[in-house]
């Protein structure tokens, strides 16, 4: 008789827990949107009074995914402070401007956690960079940042593998990023058409063009039209071997800041005090 009111008070302690859990997990998102605080207010309080235990192992997995999406935050942050030589004045001064705030903030705030492990360096390494050297405005940095929120990492792949190349086609590309061959009518071959055009409309690639000693882009020659009566041309492979591709000036910078890691200035373990 005894253990099973001790196993029932053990049972009404655990309920009660997740049901605080519960209401402390909904006070909090009203408290980050306030248009909703109202709504989460009343049904924190019907909750409170119907244990729901769907509703409570809903907001213990949301609980953690916030924990986690905060551990990666400070996880970037402490990377980025180990790549600074807190030591130079000028370092110093940026890092702690209004106008370098307001692109961590900016980060921070768009960035609700990587999608992958390689975005979430290269935001790193734009937040160290432009800490650092002051090639790029800080317009075209927040540019950068936006870039890494809306392309996939294949549009990066691709980027990757255009730098430092004198022109580069869509077929050698494809080879590069270590892609597979695919039919013409696939939806590979679709997305990877569609990769250019994101790319091109964005002003990070353009048409590989021959340039003067002074930098001016040279003319290319007008290609022949197929004689009238030829017969329809066949379209345009996505894995074209003719045309060449190339970073724009945008395109390089973006490389510069947001794939190139500068050294440990910190040797560091995460979990060490």
């Amino acid at each position: 008789m005894n253990k099973d009111i001790g196993d029932n008070k053990e049972a009404s302690l655990r309920d009660s827990s997740a049901s605080s859990i519960t209401r402390g997990a909904m006070q909090v998102i009203g408290g980050i949107i306030p248009f909703a605080g109202g709504l989460f207010s009343a049904a924190a309080g019907a909750w409170s009074e119907h244990e729901q235990e769907k509703v409570n192992n809903f907001f213990k997995q949301w609980i953690q995914m916030l924990a986690e999406e905060l551990k990666e935050k400070e996880v970037t942050v402490i990377e980025i402070m180990a790549r600074l030589d807190i030591h130079e004045q000028k370092i110093i001064d940026r890092i702690e401007s209004k106008e370098y705030q307001s692109l961590v903030k900016k980060t921070f705030r768009e960035w609700a956690g990587a999608e992958c492990e390689e975005k979430r360096v290269w935001i790193r390494n734009i937040l160290v960079n432009t800490a650092v050297t002051s090639i790029c405005s800080d317009d075209v940095v927040r540019l950068f940042i936006d870039w890494i929120k809306q392309y996939s990492v294949l549009h990066f792949n691709v980027i990757g593998a255009i730098y430092n190349t004198n022109g580069i086609t869509r077929g050698q590309i494809w080879a590069k990023v270590g892609k597979g061959q695919v039919q013409e009518d696939s939806a590979d071959a679709d997305l990877y058409k569609l990769l250019f055009r994101d790319l091109s409309t964005g002003g990070i690639i353009r048409q590989h063009c021959e340039k003067d000693y002074r930098g001016n882009f040279l003319t290319k020659p007008v290609m022949k039209r197929a004689p009238k009566g030829s017969g329809p041309q066949p379209k345009k492979s996505a894995f074209d071997d003719e045309e060449k591709y190339e970073l724009t000036k945008l395109g390089r910078q973006f490389v510069h800041y947001a794939m190139t890691d500068l050294p440990l200035k910190i040797e560091f373990r995460m979990g060490e005090k």
